[in-house]
């Protein structure tokens, strides 16, 4: 296997392509999809990608190395833009700038905003041994700028230096942590069942639904709204401990400071933790949560409204009404006779 993969793919048939050659196997293609599986010998796993309009592609990276893995970005015509966001084990970020070298860990829940300049380079170490899984939004900025021309009067100057720089002039290089709910939304894109038509629509749609969420944080960090680069990656593992709880257990009735000392935390560390993460509260969190397990069992399941209602973990059918309708715009009991009309 070869330790260094360079490839200068601008869109993700090119770059599925050009990485399948790199490890020496074939890749297959199908309806904008490019696809390859790592060989036995090298590891397990597969590397996917897709193409959507406007430039704007995805590539799924879902790997068990037996040798670490380098993937150099190498300099291309137009230098496209690269979202990374890293769901697993910890992979190593390198920025050649001339004749310097700059290597950051990637870990958990932290994303990397990339793009080549005139004089530098960047490139991603994929280690061995450890289960890895990365996803990278691709844009061409020159196909892209049509995407934006609508609405580019008002865009600050900082987004427009990374986002209308078409000609790959400026070295782009930015990581912070990501939510977990673009986390969920990610793997929902990958989870995505659907065939035909609708998959490429749903897959572009949830695309921009983490490119929009992560331009609108990446312009509040400028602005110094936000404190992300604070949370700490032991922060955010008992964070997660927090959220299977509420899962699990989303029929008992949740303490938030007794929630914080069975994870680890102090209350205000958990509160602001969800805050960054979630941007709301624990005990919205929690309300939010038990109100779409409520709409689920209302579509999906033969419980009564009180039977539900006790199931999500609140005493008053009444209360729940008055909870759900203010989520939903509807009552329960209206839903559940739409929901049965369809069926």
């Amino acid at each position: 296997m070869n330790s260094t993969c360079i490839f200068k793919g601008e869109n993700a048939e090119d770059i599925i392509k050009e990485l399948s050659a790199c490890l020496n196997t074939n890749y297959t293609s199908e309806n904008n999809e490019f696809c390859f599986d790592i060989p036995e010998q090298l590891g397990s796993g597969y590397l996917i990608g897709y193409q959507f309009s406007h430039g704007v592609s995805v590539i799924e990276i879902n790997v068990f190395l037996k040798k670490a893995l380098y993937i150099n970005f190498d300099k291309e015509a137009l230098n496209p833009l690269r979202l990374l966001f890293n769901s697993n084990s910890a992979i190593r970020h390198v920025n050649k700038i001339s004749n310097n070298k700059a290597t950051n860990s990637v870990n958990k829940l932290q994303r990397v905003i990339y793009a080549n300049g005139v004089n530098s380079t960047h490139a991603i170490r994929l280690e061995k041994l450890k289960d890895t899984s990365v996803f990278i939004i691709n844009i061409d900025r020159k196909l892209f700028e049509k995407k934006i021309d609508s609405f580019s009067d008002g865009i600050s100057e900082e987004l427009a230096l990374i986002f209308k720089d078409v000609n790959g002039v400026n070295d782009v290089y930015y990581q912070d942590y990501f939510s977990l709910e673009i986390s969920k939304i990610i793997e929902e894109f990958k989870s995505c069942e659907l065939d035909e038509f609708m998959k490429p629509i749903f897959l572009e749609g949830k695309t921009y639904e983490i490119l929009t969420n992560q331009i609108q944080q990446f312009s509040d960090n400028l602005k110094g709204k936000n404190n992300d680069k604070l949370l700490r990656k032991a922060t955010i593992d008992k964070i997660e401990k927090a959220v299977d709880i509420i899962k699990n257990e989303v029929d008992i009735r949740i303490n938030v400071h007794k929630l914080a000392k069975r994870v680890g935390l102090n209350q205000n560390t958990l509160q602001s933790g969800f805050k960054i993460l979630f941007k709301t509260s624990v005990n919205e969190y929690i309300k939010n949560h038990r109100l779409d397990m409520a709409k689920t069992l209302l579509e999906k399941s033969d419980l009564n409204i009180t039977e539900i209602t006790y199931k999500i973990g609140i005493s008053s059918r009444s209360y729940f009404s008055k909870l759900f309708k203010e989520r939903f715009g509807i009552s329960p009991k209206e839903y559940l006779s739409q929901t049965r009309k369809t069926a």
